[in-house]
């Protein structure tokens, strides 16, 4: 109640005392940094967020209404990032309405990747204007109207802006916010909530195959569309219970003053200020939430993202060619959308234990070295495919896909958080969607190419493995090398005479503040080791 008061500013004997504490923790300077503090009503004010309170409730992050959250989050998962790969279901009956090949029809679950992702920094900017809750339902409403409006095209161009563009936009706007506020609900147990959230792609997996088949037999491509588009109004119903951890604070728009009396020459000269503030706000903003100074200044960062960029260009193909491969070899349609939701149903029960595995102290600092061998792993088993398309071949090649895919899908955020500050990560992710749409558009149209000219898929498959495995083998040299090159340095320093120490190879960015968040086992001994590595600078 003290600390209400005196932010408030309510008591003038209670506001006086205030001032003189500040300067002890926070650098006196513009009051500007009180926008990054609360991110307008949805991020933790400075400081470490399991310390925060909710305004007005007794639960503290990591729990309490972060559950909720989570919930949410594993149903908007389910709801964006798996849709693309079910489009495959109705990849003959598009065909057949439209006379389109296979490059031009794996056009619409490209394009709605594509921009799932590469709406990261306008998505970004609604947040911080809007908050994460509005944004996922915003989306909810601008994905299910776009697949409403798919189901009454007459072409393959209307289908790419609408399903693909609208819809895509739509997921982009639900998924990144969802991401985002879970992990301001949960710190010490992130890797454990992460991997629990990424189970909703494997649910979506695993059910939207089958409600797509079931749909497609009663009602025709066209009315499944129909359907589904109401399906995907529930990320509205998600994001309603995305609660905000901080008070909302107004931002200020730059307005010109008060109204002169020179009538013409004023209002223009007014239009033409509004215009430049707009214009240096927009640019302010653009640079916020596209992390470049991250990706120059964190080296880290940077080779996570270049490899994972390149990752993209094959590891969501096998997924939306798998069903394609299968019926056009003789399988039936319904056993090849059993394929899928096999899939998903193996990543629901293996990324829970596998959260809760890779949360133990010993795995901290070593993520990406996991991540990068089940990438490899992942990568390798594409081979399995070229072996034959029976139902038996495909499922020896889903358990292995699935359970590689488990282990990379519930490490890729928290790798990612690991790189970077956490207050910084949605400018981070921004970049990274960015960096990935590109690869993720002309993936599946450059395999449906080579369908096209070559008329088998096996070619697809290896092709997916080359991409994938050089990927991981990059991630896992690089941030070897850099590893190695930290740890020698080290040694160096503390070899280092006291009145001559070596330059330090390790610095810190200036603009984030680093904190110490303990884990599951460092809270026992009373260690807090940081959550974030330390950035390597080049």
């Amino acid at each position: 109640m003290m600390m209400n008061n005196s932010e408030k500013g309510e008591s003038p004997q209670e506001a006086t005392p205030a001032p003189q504490q500040e300067p002890s923790t926070q650098d006196p300077g513009p009051r500007e940094p009180a926008e990054e503090e609360y991110e307008d009503g949805d991020v933790v004010a400075q400081g470490s967020p399991s310390t925060r309170p909710h305004p007005g409730a007794i639960e503290a992050p990591d729990g309490g209404w972060g559950w909720v959250v989570l919930a949410a989050t594993v149903m908007v998962l389910a709801l964006t990032l798996a849709f693309p790969s079910c489009v495959s279901i109705f990849y003959t009956d598009l065909q057949t309405e439209f006379n389109a090949t296979n490059s031009q029809t794996s056009w619409v679950p490209s394009i709605m990747t594509s921009v799932l992702h590469v709406g990261g920094p306008l998505c970004s900017m609604l947040v911080q204007r809007f908050g994460c809750r509005a944004t996922v339902m915003f989306g909810g409403v601008m994905s299910g109207l776009g697949m409403t409006f798919s189901s009454f095209t007459n072409s393959m161009e209307e289908l790419y802006i609408t399903a693909g563009v609208i819809t895509g936009l739509g997921f982009c706007f639900s998924f990144q916010p969802a991401v985002t506020i879970l992990g301001q609900y949960f710190v010490r147990r992130r890797p454990f909530a992460n991997a629990m959230s990424s189970t909703g792609t494997a649910l979506g997996l695993s059910v939207l195959p089958f409600l797509g088949h079931y749909l497609h037999s009663q009602f025709g491509w066209r009315g499944s569309f129909l359907v589904l588009g109401a399906v995907l109004l529930n990320c509205c119903v998600c994001g309603a219970v995305m609660r905000p951890l901080g008070p909302r604070r107004k931002q200020s728009v730059g307005v010109p003053a008060a109204p002169s009396a020179n009538g013409n020459t004023e209002s223009s000269g007014k239009r033409n200020s509004v215009v430049q503030s707009w214009c240096k706000s927009a640019a302010m903003t653009l640079h916020k939430n596209m992390a470049f100074d991250l990706f120059c200044i964190n080296l880290r960062f940077r080779m996570f993202s270049l490899g994972i960029t390149w990752m993209m260009l094959g590891f969501v193909v096998p997924l939306v060619y798998l069903v394609p491969y299968a019926t056009t070899s003789g399988m039936e349609p319904s056993r090849a959308a059993l394929l899928l939701s096999i899939l998903g149903i193996i990543n629901i029960f293996i990324r829970p234990p596998i959260g809760l595995l890779f949360n133990m102290p010993w795995f901290k600092g070593r993520h990406i070295y996991v991540f990068s061998a089940a990438l490899l792993f992942n990568g390798l088993s594409n081979i399995i495919c070229c072996l034959g398309p029976s139902f038996e071949v495909l499922l020896a090649y889903v358990l292995t896909y699935g359970l590689s895919m488990a282990v990379v899908g519930s490490l890729l955020f928290t790798v990612l958080m690991d790189t970077v500050d956490m207050r910084r990560f949605q400018s981070a992710l921004g970049l990274l969607s960015v960096m990935e749409s590109v690869t993720l558009l002309i993936g599946p149209p450059l395999a449906g190419v080579l369908v096209d000219r070559m008329g088998v898929y096996t070619h697809v498959f290896v092709a997916c493995s080359v991409t994938v495995v050089t990927s991981a083998l990059f991630l896992m040299l690089s941030f070897y090398w850099l590893d190695r090159r930290d740890a020698k340095c080290k040694q160096e320093q503390q070899a280092a005479p006291n009145g001559h120490p070596p330059k330090a190879c390790v610095t810190l960015v200036p603009e984030c503040q680093y904190r110490s968040v303990p884990t599951e086992g460092a809270r026992d001994t009373g260690g807090a080791e940081s959550e974030t590595d330390p950035v390597t600078r080049l």
